[in-house]
């Protein structure tokens, strides 16, 4: 009924890096072990919310150091690549993880991170971009040689020497903003992911449903429908809300940093308080025992309808001592309680 994958930013925890890098791979590696679905990875610039910039270098070793679990970005911020090189890259990465490649893509939740890219920031142009950028991927996984001309983009007599591994392509998934995204999504299969209320998740939920009936293809080939939410297991309550308290605070001042650098206001402010408290209070996020987490899952799936949770497990200054034990607790006492009813999703 309900899958579970991780979604990280690897923002700044204050250690070097080499060895944030490593102990963030031994966590993949232990979400493998323990049967999470999938790893999906955000792409940020010029901010501490990010220390991997370029999300195909970290999902190479990923590649490398895992055989099961599938992982992703979530997203590729299209305006910022070339969508050839890009292409080439998502070929790659999906041979070399033996085609577990999700290709999560987006024109990017903050544009001012486009803006010290030298890239337009306007968001009409970020997404004619975006949309251009896309179709020139889905091009390449279809071609041999390709021909395109665009309004940014132009190319000619581009030979196509390699296809992913995933025909046509690797599943797509979108960070889906409200239900009216829905309609692109579903003809194409789509996995999507909302973040914030229940209230939308849920609406983008009927909506997808619905389109995918009007389809007419099955329910249990129905994509993921996710939401993601912070979580922190411990074996207590007193536990769980210290280790919350004090990862999130550093996580929220570098979510918030670029606009704060900026002098606006933080579009997110009524989705990610300043304080986990207030996190919890409007429901989303929660920690606590692996009793009170399922708890709570139980009532976010039933009141939204997704059938894919995307876990913000560790995040801020979180200890991988704290990390790994609240991710084997989640994985051992909160998963089996949703066992998926159905196969043969295209995911």
């Amino acid at each position: 009924m309900l899958s579970f994958g991780l979604f990280d930013h690897v923002d700044d925890n204050g250690s070097p890096r080499a060895e944030q890098f490593e102990e963030r791979i031994k966590l993949v590696e232990l979400l493998e072990a323990e049967g999470f679905y999938g790893y999906h990875l955000a792409e940020h610039h010029a901010t501490p919310l990010g220390t991997v910039p370029c999300p195909s270098v970290f999902l190479a070793a990923v590649a490398q150091r895992t055989r099961r679990i599938r992982f992703g970005p979530l997203v590729y911020v299209l305006p910022l690549h070339h969508p050839l090189r890009l292409y080439e890259e998502i070929c790659m990465l999906d041979h070399m993880s033996g085609g577990r490649l999700m290709l999560g893509v987006g024109r990017g939740g903050a544009l001012l991170e486009h803006a010290r890219y030298g890239v337009d920031a306007d968001p009409a142009t970020a997404r004619a971009m975006y949309h251009e950028a896309f179709e020139v991927l889905m091009r390449a996984c279809e071609a041999d040689v390709l021909n395109f001309e665009g309004k940014f983009y132009q190319l000619k007599d581009f030979v196509i020497t390699v296809k992913p591994v995933q025909r046509p392509h690797p599943p797509i998934w979108y960070g889906a903003p409200n239900p009216e995204a829905i309609g692109w999504a579903a003809p194409r299969s789509v996995n999507v992911v909302s973040l914030g209320p229940a209230a939308r998740a849920r609406d983008i939920s009927i909506r997808y449903r619905k389109e995918w009936g009007e389809l007419r293809r099955k329910g249990d080939d129905l994509p993921m429908i996710g939401i993601t939410r912070h979580i922190v297991v411990a074996d207590t309550d007193a536990e769980a809300q210290r280790i919350a308290r004090e990862a999130y605070r550093p996580w929220r001042e570098a979510i918030g940093f670029l606009w704060e650098r900026s002098q606006v206001d933080f579009v997110l402010a009524g989705i990610y308080p300043k304080t986990f408290e207030e996190l919890q209070a409007i429901g989303h996020g929660i920690a606590g025992t692996p009793a009170m987490v399922r708890d709570y899952l139980k009532d976010l799936q039933r009141e939204t309808g997704i059938n894919y949770l995307l876990g913000q497990m560790v995040f801020g200054t979180m200890k991988f001592t704290d990390a790994a034990r609240s991710l084997q607790l989640f994985a051992r006492e909160v998963m089996p309680a949703f066992k998926r009813q159905f196969t043969g999703t295209r995911v």
